[in-house]
């Protein structure tokens, strides 16, 4: 009989619950550092992206040969899941580190875009990627180049904040964007436009002069209009255009019916029908399927949540205690937002069709890669002041 009362009693439930609520939450904390808010944001835009990836892939499953739709799901959610690991490896790199490497990155990508332009792969009339040999997969170096370029203008611009700038300075600045962007337009021109008006952007919070950011405009335009007219895509984008202003574009005629099905509150999960007549509904034109499906409220909310994401990246130029730091997070956020709010913008007839995706929302591969580098180095950033505080 003492031995039964002196045995050790089970736990209550409650608070065995709860002890393992404080055992995850202490590990997150361990484990997630930096900015909160963008955790949570890339977590839902993540779960989001799973629901909408595997309902837009139903007639292009069917197109292939009867296919499950399964088989796209699980291949995004490998994509996906290895983006969000590294980003967390890379969160936790000291993000000076960064500044190192940006220079020998951006004359790696040289090649690599030149390369695209000699034997790159085509796909989907467009040829912009490179194949990575052995293991069936593609990457674009467009996406490489606009992480280097970004990661050395903000270590140049970071040098120079309290040095007076003169012609011989900004001219090492401007000659490497206009050599990129001349390289990424032969292939590209809506990656070009938006990498320089990126770069733009970063000059202009770097407190560059007027007259520099002037020179800039005329100079980044000529070497995209020229890399335009001897590359692959002046007609491509000359189209686009004409049918743009003609509102005869086969693909937003689409999705301008699936923004008009999905009124206020959408058909619900699953339950898209432009999905079987946009051939980009995954990818280049998933916004609309979102609105179709969820509504204007759903599409409102995730224009929000890129807004939040893309101010939350940029104001880490105030909190920071260094340069580098507060540029290389602003440069990266204003290349994903751009990118989120131009996809967007397509979507609902603002801009012509441009191809480009939606970042962490469309189904891709090494794409999916290089966003979630770029908000790992974001986290790092904003994990290092965070540090130095609390010290």
């Amino acid at each position: 009989m003492n031995n039964e009362m002196n045995a050790p009693q089970p736990e209550p439930t409650g608070r065995s619950l709860f002890g393992g609520w404080q055992n995850a939450k202490e590990w997150l904390r361990q484990n997630l550092k930096g900015d909160i808010v963008i955790w949570i944001i890339v977590a839902l835009l993540s779960f989001t992206s799973m629901l909408i990836v595997y309902s837009a892939t139903g007639t292009l499953a069917y197109q292939r040969g009867g296919g499950y739709p399964e088989s796209f799901l699980f291949k995004h959610a490998f994509f996906t899941g290895i983006g969000l690991l590294v980003m967390w490896a890379v969160h936790r790199i000291n993000y000076t580190y960064f500044s190192r490497l940006s220079r020998a990155a951006l004359l790696i990508s040289i090649p690599l875009l030149i390369l695209v332009k000699v034997a790159g792969v085509t796909i989907n009339g467009a040829t912009r990627w490179l194949a990575i040999p052995g293991t069936g997969l593609t990457f674009q170096p467009a996406d490489f180049a606009r992480l280097a370029l970004i990661a050395n203008l903000a270590a140049m611009l970071a040098k120079r904040q309290r040095v007076q700038y003169d012609w011989q300075i900004f001219g090492k600045m401007i000659l490497w964007v206009g050599i990129i962007c001349f390289f990424i337009a032969l292939t590209s021109t809506s990656t070009a436009v938006l990498l320089g008006f990126s770069c733009f952007l970063m000059l202009y919070i770097g407190r560059v002069p007027g007259k520099y950011l002037a020179v800039m405009v005329v100079s980044i335009g000529i070497a995209g209009a020229t890399g335009l007219v001897v590359g692959q895509r002046l007609d491509t984008a000359q189209g686009r255009i004409e049918r743009f202003l003609k509102r005869d574009e086969y693909q937003a005629k689409q999705g301008f019916i699936a923004i008009a099905n999905g009124g206020t509150l959408g058909q619900g999960l699953g339950k898209s029908h432009q999905r079987n007549y946009l051939t980009q509904a995954y990818s280049d034109f998933i916004y609309a399927i979102i609105i179709e499906e969820y509504g204007i409220i759903g599409g409102i909310i995730i224009m929000i949540l890129y807004a939040i994401l893309l101010v939350r990246g940029v104001q880490n130029i105030n909190e920071t205690n260094r340069a580098f730091g507060g540029l290389l997070s602003a440069g990266l956020m204003l290349s994903i937002g751009l990118q989120a709010f131009t996809n967007m913008a397509v979507a609902v007839g603002i801009f012509p069709v441009t191809g480009q995706p939606l970042p962490l929302l469309s189904m891709g591969g090494t794409s999916v890669l290089f966003t979630c580098i770029s908000l790992g180095i974001v986290l790092s950033v904003s994990r290092g002041d965070i540090e130095e505080t609390n010290l």
